[in-house]
C-alpha cells in the first residue's frame, strides 16, 4: 500500500471483525483505530493484531463522524482511507491512489463485495438523494415497487460495476479522500449522530467545492455490512435515521422542499406505525416509530436544528 495513505477505522464492539480488517493492512503507512467506547475486547484485539497501529480510545460513543474526524487529525498523509472494521481488503489500493494524480479528484471509492464475492449493488454507489427519491423511500414505494425509476436512479441499479467512472455518493465503508478536500470543505459533520447521512453530506459538499468523485472497481474490499447496528436498540435506529434525514434536507434543500419532506416523513411514519399495529410482535418497532414521530413534531426551525461544523482538520 502506498505510504501516502493513512487508514482511519472507527470501531464499536467490533471484536469479531477488526482482526481480519487489520491483517489486510499489513503494508499500510499510517493506521489509526478510533474506538467509540466498545464494551467487548475490541481494543485488546487491535493492540494484539496490529501493535504499530495508533489506538484512540473514547470513553463514550461520540458517533461515527466525530470519531473519523479524530482519526484524520491524528494522521498526516495526503490521502485518507475511511475503512469500516467489517471490511477486508482483497486487492491493492494503488488503482485508487493513481486517480488522485488528477488534481480535480477529491474522493475515490473502491468496489465493495459481499463474502460470496458479489458486488454490493445499491449500496456501494448511489446518486445524491433528492426530495422525490427520499419520499419514495419514506412512503414505502421502494419496498412495494423496488424497480421503480426513482429507486433505480437513486441506488444506481444500472451501474456497470466493472468500469471506472465518475459517481455521486459512494458508501463511507471504503472511501479515500484527499486531505486538501477536507481542508477546503471541512470534516465530517458531527451533527449526524451516531451515524447515517454523514458520508452523503461529505460527498455532496466536496462535489459542490468543485471536486470530482471516482469509482475504481480494481480496488476491492469484502464487506459484511451493518455490524455496528447489531447492538443498537431499534428505537435509537429509527430516531437516528429520521433525525439525520431531516438534518441533511435542511442543509441542502430549499425551505419548501424541507417542509414537504417533513410532512412526508410524518406520513411515512404513520404508515409504518399502522403496519406494526397488525403484529403484536413488532411492539418495539412501533415504539421506535413513535419516538421518531415525536422528534419530527418537536423539531424546531432550520437555524436551531443545525449545529456548528468544525472547519479545520
Amino acid at each position: 500500500m502506498s505510504a501516502s495513505v493513512a487508514v482511519v477505522i472507527v470501531t464499536y464492539n467490533s471484536a469479531l471483525e477488526i482482526e481480519a480488517c487489520l491483517r489486510s493492512l499489513d503494508d499500510a503507512g499510517e493506521i489509526v483505530v478510533v474506538d467509540n467506547a466498545s464494551q467487548d475486547d475490541t481494543c485488546r484485539r487491535v493492540q494484539a493484531s496490529a501493535p504499530r497501529a495508533r489506538l484512540i480510545r473514547n470513553t463514550r460513543n461520540l458517533g461515527f463522524a466525530a470519531a473519523v474526524n479524530q482519526g484524520i487529525r491524528a494522521t498526516e498523509s495526503p490521502l485518507v482511507l475511511l475503512l469500516n472494521p467489517d471490511a477486508v481488503l482483497r486487492s491493492s489500493l494503488e488503482p485508487m491512489v493513481q486517480e488522485f494524480l488528477s488534481p480535480e479528484v477529491g474522493v475515490v471509492a473502491g468496489q465493495l463485495v459481499d463474502p460470496s464475492g458479489k458486488p454490493q449493488a445499491g449500496f456501494n454507489v448511489r446518486a445524491f438523494p433528492t426530495p422525490l427519491s427520499l419520499a419514495a423511500e419514506l412512503l414505502l414505494v421502494n419496498r412495494l415497487w423496488p424497480s421503480n425509476p426513482l429507486n433505480r436512479r437513486y441506488r444506481r441499479l444500472d451501474l456497470d460495476s466493472r468500469r471506472r467512472q465518475d459517481v455521486d455518493q459512494p458508501a463511507g465503508a471504503f472511501l479515500m479522500v484527499r486531505r486538501d478536500a477536507f481542508k477546503q470543505t471541512g470534516p465530517l459533520d458531527e451533527g449526524f449522530y451516531p451515524l447515517w447521512f454523514e458520508d452523503v453530506d461529505l460527498c455532496l459538499r466536496i462535489r459542490k467545492a468543485g471536486y470530482t468523485i471516482r469509482y475504481v472497481p480494481e480496488s476491492v474490499a469484502e464487506h459484511q455490512g451493518a455490524h455496528s447496528l447489531r447492538a443498537m436498540p431499534l428505537e435509537q435506529k429509527h430516531l437516528a435515521w429520521y433525525r439525520n434525514l431531516l438534518r441533511f434536507s435542511e442543509k441542502h434543500y430549499s425551505p419548501v422542499a424541507c417542509l414537504a419532506l417533513r410532512m412526508t416523513v410524518i406520513a411515512g411514519l404513520a404508515l409504518r406505525w399502522s403496519a406494526c399495529m397488525l403484529n403484536a410482535e413488532r411492539r418495539r418497532e412501533r415504539q421506535g416509530y413513535e419516538a421518531a414521530m415525536k422528534h419530527v413534531v418537536r423539531r424546531r426551525s432550520r437555524d436551531s436544528a443545525l449545529v456548528n461544523v468544525p472547519t479545520t482538520v
